[in-house]
């Protein structure tokens, strides 16, 4: 479903508003426009006043570029200043937890306390992709998930017990700088351990809009840690921005058309919005998201309240934004629209807006 409600003049607003990056590959160009695409969106949204700008891993997909979240972190810190830069996130079951440990402490100490490592366990892929990614193809790798991150936080905070074979392997290169580990999830296994383990909680509402109890579960069984004495959510939203609702809910097609396929099977670079349109008078309710969807689509102030009305749901106090569209320059707009609204920093550039009037 859509979200597209009104609301009164702006109220200043102590949520904290990030930047989730898929890098998508818009139809008629490239993975590498893509990718140019991403780095030059962090240089806006930072220029805005966004609080964090994560990138996704995907793999095998012409609809995602962003299999190697931290090589595109890295890049991406090296053009920004203030806001943290991290993953949304590493998918950890393709990898080895000394590595990514490795990976991320070497950001760290690159990049001091910016590097955030969002991790995750989905395969981000299908199974064909997901065993291409093993490194031993003699069976599938376990499903061990639990240990992996027990592993990885044991290197992150030298807390890996006296009689670990790799306790050794603490000494990470980065030190002492650290990344500040997120668990991320749609799920209420992921609440349960991100509580057990007294992980700050990122939840994917962009897939699950029914997470508010599982935020609930998550904040209910929290056992603090040496490095979180509460509970910490934040949630992510599937966002689009346009100086109307009508101009927003046309641009949203082109993510409906996209997730539908995906659906059914069909992986697909994000269409035009009037590829979409078109298909989607054919075969679906032109402004109606996918089933078990949700985005928040309107004008800025609508965007706003939805937003906020579902960072509410969650008790979260930071929203991460997710916006896909065909048009790069469109999807600037949106963000620039939605920092706006929430008075993040500086006022928007007209260029858009003039552009798509005249």
């Amino acid at each position: 479903m859509s979200t597209d409600l009104a609301i009164s003049a702006a109220e200043p607003t102590s949520l904290r508003v990030s930047v989730l990056d898929q890098t998508p590959v818009a139809e008629g160009t490239t993975g590498a426009a893509a990718l140019r695409n991403t780095i030059d969106l962090a240089r806006l949204t930072e220029s805005l006043g966004f609080h964090r700008y994560w990138v996704a891993e995907h793999h095998g997909s012409p609809m995602l570029a962003g299999p190697s979240p931290e090589v595109l972190i890295s890049a991406i810190a090296s053009v920004t200043s203030r806001m943290r830069i991290g993953s949304g996130g590493v998918m950890l079951p393709h990898y080895s937890a000394l590595k990514v440990a490795e990976n991320f402490s070497v950001l760290a100490g690159l990049f001091g306390d910016r590097i955030d490592l969002g991790l995750g366990r989905a395969a981000g892929t299908d199974p064909e992709t997901a065993f291409a990614l093993q490194r031993d193809r003699r069976k599938r790798s376990p499903d061990d998930f639990p240990q992996q991150l027990e592993e990885l936080l044991g290197y992150l905070y030298d807390r890996l017990p006296r009689e670990h074979p790799f306790r050794r392997l603490t000494a990470l290169p980065g030190m002492p700088e650290r990344p500040e580990p997120w668990l991320l999830g749609s799920s209420h296994q992921s609440a349960m351990w991100a509580a057990e383990l007294g992980l700050p909680y990122a939840f994917a509402d962009f897939i699950n809009p029914a997470g508010a109890e599982i935020a609930a579960l998550y904040r209910d069984q929290f056992a603090p840690s040496a490095e979180l004495a509460a509970p910490r959510v934040m949630v992510a939203v599937s966002a689009i921005a346009a100086s109307t609702s009508d101009e927003a809910q046309r641009l949203a097609s082109s993510m409906r058309m996209a997730i539908t396929m995906l659906r059914a099977g069909s992986s697909i670079a994000i269409p035009t919005v009037e590829t979409a349109l078109d298909f989607l008078e054919r075969y679906e309710s032109p402004q109606t998201m996918p089933m078990g969807r949700r985005a928040v689509i309107g004008a800025p102030d609508a965007v706003r309240s939805g937003l906020e009305a579902v960072a509410r749901e969650y008790g979260a106090d930071e929203v991460m934004v997710v916006t896909i569209t065909h048009d790069h320059e469109a999807r600037r707009h949106s963000y620039e629209l939605i920092a706006e609204a929430f008075e993040l920093g500086l006022p928007i550039d007209s260029q858009y807006h003039r552009s798509v009037n005249s």
